[in-house]
């Protein structure tokens, strides 16, 4: 996607970005950067984040990293209290951790379907418990305060053996539907976004044959979001004036069918 934003509208945001190490989050995280906000990387790699850390500050940006587990509740607060002795409070969390493994339901998988609705679920919960305290004071203060979270069209989409997966994404969905309603009234934003098929590593953690054919051959055949769209669609969604919140975005590539 060509940059829709100029300038620096994100001057004087902290922004967290969670699953930050790689796809959407690494490029989303050095988005916000470029546009003016300092950026708290958030995932497991602390290599990949250390990486990214400088990447973005020798861009002329400025960010931290911090190697977190989101499925570790303390971890995550004592995430969220680095955050603000370094950065500030959070005024813009990009909620975007998360894991597809795909399988019919009668292979039972069951620790495969553990792992999603521990970083896909709980893990996006915990990364809210952390930073709401942070959002809800920005915005007491009459400045812009964000919630973003990574959904997926499987929320909506019915797709054979995505059982779990669209389950723990009609969760974030849903519940962002319904916070919204709670913090709208405080003036925090909250949205979620469903992209389509995005050219990431995601794909490569599904050893379901069935599923990895459909993601193959969209990858082969049609021109696939990249992680760079997702990015400036966060960035738009934050650049946005306080009273304007886009509560629902699908993002679609043009020629995907479903």
């Amino acid at each position: 996607m060509a940059s829709l934003l100029t300038g620096r509208p994100l001057d004087g945001r902290v922004a967290v970005v969670t699953g930050a190490s790689s796809g959407m989050g690494a490029a989303t995280a050095r988005r916000l950067a470029e546009l003016g906000a300092a950026v708290a990387v958030v995932a497991r790699r602390q290599e990949k984040l250390s990486a990214l850390t400088a990447d973005i500050a020798s861009a002329g940006g400025k960010a931290v990293c911090l190697p977190v587990d989101v499925t570790d509740r303390a971890a995550v607060r004592t995430a969220a209290d680095q955050v603000r002795d370094a950065l500030g409070p959070a005024d813009l969390v990009f909620n975007n951790a998360g894991v597809q493994l795909i399988s019919a339901i009668d292979e039972l998988k069951v620790d495969d379907w553990q792992r999603q609705i521990d970083l896909n679920v709980t893990g996006v919960m915990n990364v809210i418990a952390a930073f709401l305290p942070h959002l809800t004071a920005t915005a007491e203060r009459g400045k812009p305060a964000d919630l973003i979270n990574t959904s997926s069209i499987a929320a909506t989409r019915i797709l054979e053996k995505f059982s779990i997966y669209s389950g723990t994404k009609a969760y974030i969905s849903h519940l962002t539907r319904l916070i919204r309603v709670e913090l709208g009234r405080k003036n925090v934003r909250v949205s979620a976004i469903e992209p389509g098929m995005v050219d990431t590593e995601l794909p490569d953690h599904v050893t379901d044959p069935d599923a990895s054919a459909l993601m193959a051959g969209l990858l082969r055949d049609i021109e696939c979001l990249r992680s760079t769209d997702i990015a400036e669609t966060v960035a738009f969604i934050a650049a946005l004036p306080r009273h304007v919140n886009i509560s629902e975005l699908t993002v679609l590539p043009t020629a995907q069918p479903v």
